[in-house]
């Protein structure tokens, strides 16, 4: 059973002649119950495809493809229709909690209006509800932190309130980008364990964004590696970190640091990811790449299965 699936998701910005394309076919399906990994560095579109599936896109973006939620049409579905899902039955946790949670309502008001919006619950029952959602999550004196506004949590604090809030309703999706961004280490394994334990508990499926390898492999079924706006590399997580397909999914693991290699200077990608107005002709990764060829300049690889369900949009892979 697939609860989301993408074929040939794009997303826009501006007309005609200039037109820009920030998410270019784009294709995946997630079960129930399973976690989807999509790393890239930033400028690769990874955000942008999570907000076309929670219809969030910004002024002027369009999204063009199609992208199937539990069967239904999201791309055609009223705003209407998509208000009942979010929040419902789709989450998300959003990558800077101190820019997504209002600054002037306390924390504990602001889980209680999700079930109060969604569910009818009354007020107060919403109030106790949220308190248990802050407990649940991990929070010490609940109570107390429920009356207090973001500002006054630490970085930790604000993403579990962040988590309470999405899984309130009892989502079948849950969108997480960057949930452990700006989090030390210890507070970046306390989130992922909570994430995993609700998603056993819970069912849900999970579309994890990131940048980190390291953390994908921690919770990822599977992984999608995502350079300009593209797929580079797509398959079950424990083959794709074992023997990647593509170069820059090489440079990537490459760059994580291992205590068993040391070297005076990690290694890095030389470049950067091209701006989306300016992209070349041929692989978008091909002027970074080590193994580039004349080939790889003038034509572009598409997704191809090199092995059982492993896919690659490369010329050498």
């Amino acid at each position: 059973m697939t609860l989301l699936e993408a074929e040939a998701l794009t997303v826009t910005f501006g007309q005609a002649a200039a037109v820009v394309r920030v998410v270019d076919g784009l294709g995946f399906a997630l079960a129930p119950g399973r976690t989807l990994g999509v790393v890239g560095e930033s400028g690769c579109g990874k955000s942008m495809a999570a907000l076309a599936v929670m219809g969030l896109l910004p002024v002027g973006a369009r999204a063009g493809g199609a992208l199937r939620f539990d069967g239904e049409d999201l791309l055609a579905m009223s705003e209407a229709g998509r208000r009942r899902l979010r929040g419902r039955r789709m989450a998300m946790i959003f990558q800077e909690p101190m820019t997504a949670l209002n600054p002037v309502v306390p924390v504990g008001v602001q889980i209680a209006e999700m079930l109060v919006v969604h569910e009818g619950a009354r007020e107060t029952a919403a109030r106790q509800r949220a308190i248990a959602l802050l407990e649940r999550v991990g929070i010490a004196e609940p109570a107390t932190r429920a009356a207090a506004y973001p500002h006054q949590l630490s970085g930790g604090m604000r993403q579990r309130v962040m988590i309470a809030m999405a899984i309130a309703c009892r989502p079948s999706l849950l969108i997480a980008d960057e949930p452990t961004t700006a989090l030390d280490v210890s507070v970046q394994a306390q989130i992922l364990d909570l994430l995993l334990e609700l998603q056993r508990d819970e069912g849900m499926a999970m579309l994890f964004i990131s940048h980190n390898l390291g953390v994908i492999s921690e919770i990822a079924d599977e992984i999608m590696v995502m350079y300009a706006g593209r797929v580079a590399e797509h398959g079950p997580a424990q083959s794709v970190l074992a023997a990647p397909l593509h170069p820059y999914t090489r440079g990537l693991i490459a760059t994580l640091p291992d205590p068993a290699r040391r070297k005076p200077v990690l290694p890095t990608i030389a470049g950067t990811v091209p701006d989306p107005r300016w992209r070349a002709a041929g692989c978008a990764f091909h002027p970074r790449c080590p193994d580039a060829t004349a080939e790889c300049a003038a034509t572009l690889p598409t997704p191809r299965e090199r092995a059982p369900r492993r896919f690659a949009a490369c010329l050498h892979a």
